[in-house]
């Protein structure tokens, strides 16, 4: 009885060192990142607001830790009277997306902003990436699995899926698609993740994010 009382105390141990060298990741690389790239958002404000006008910035309602919604944030890549409607899912070709934000896609700037859903607390810097309620609804038991910890800009999904817009290029029913054969291999990278999650694991992710980035 010792012995078992002994473990469990370890394993929360563990897992609460984990939680909160994760939160002070979070934090210090959000800062940090904020901190460098901002100067850049000026440039880039000013490239999407000739292109397209306004607004710079796309906000749209994902479904976070324990189904709690908030707002992610981007910087806007399509036409103003796209975003709002019209498919979830995109391709490489997308008629919708601007030439600046074709540029911005390409080498993930249009994500930057997340750093401020990072340093607010919604999100993480490694965890599954954040969905539309839609789908989170469409496959409910296993989302109520991976909604048990912060979603985040990178994951192991999205390593492997990091051509997914380009997968998408000659495909009709690109929802259809997604949700039938993309999603559920997202979810069990997804779980993956939530097995093997630690801080060693998050900086693995990270390094590897960045090399398939810049590769």
């Amino acid at each position: 009885m010792e012995n078992i009382v002994e473990s469990n105390i370890t394993i929360t141990g563990f897992e609460k060192a984990n939680m909160i060298s994760k939160r002070l990741l979070d934090i210090i690389v959000s800062i940090i990142i904020l901190f460098i790239t901002i100067p850049f958002w000026l440039l880039i404000s000013v490239a999407i607001i000739i292109e397209s006008g306004f607004p710079v910035l796309f906000l749209q309602e994902r479904i976070g830790i324990n189904r709690k919604p908030f707002k992610i944030i981007k910087f806007r890549t399509m036409k103003c009277k796209a975003t709002s409607k019209d498919l979830l899912i995109s391709s490489h070709n997308d008629l919708r997306i601007t030439n600046v934000g074709r540029f911005l896609r390409k080498y993930k700037i249009d994500e930057l902003p997340q750093f401020i859903n990072v340093f607010l607390g919604d999100m993480s810097i490694v965890g599954p990436r954040p969905e539309v309620k839609k789908y989170t609804e469409r496959f409910l038991s296993e989302y109520d699995h991976i909604l048990s910890v912060k979603p985040g800009i990178t994951d192991y999904a999205s390593i492997v899926f990091r051509n997914e817009a380009q997968m998408l290029d000659n495909i009709t029913d690109r929802e259809k698609f997604y949700m039938e054969k993309i999603l559920p291999e997202k979810i069990i990278l997804n779980k993956k993740y939530i097995i093997e999650a630690c801080f060693i694991t998050d900086i693995k992710i990270i390094f590897i994010t960045f090399w398939s980035i810049f590769k």
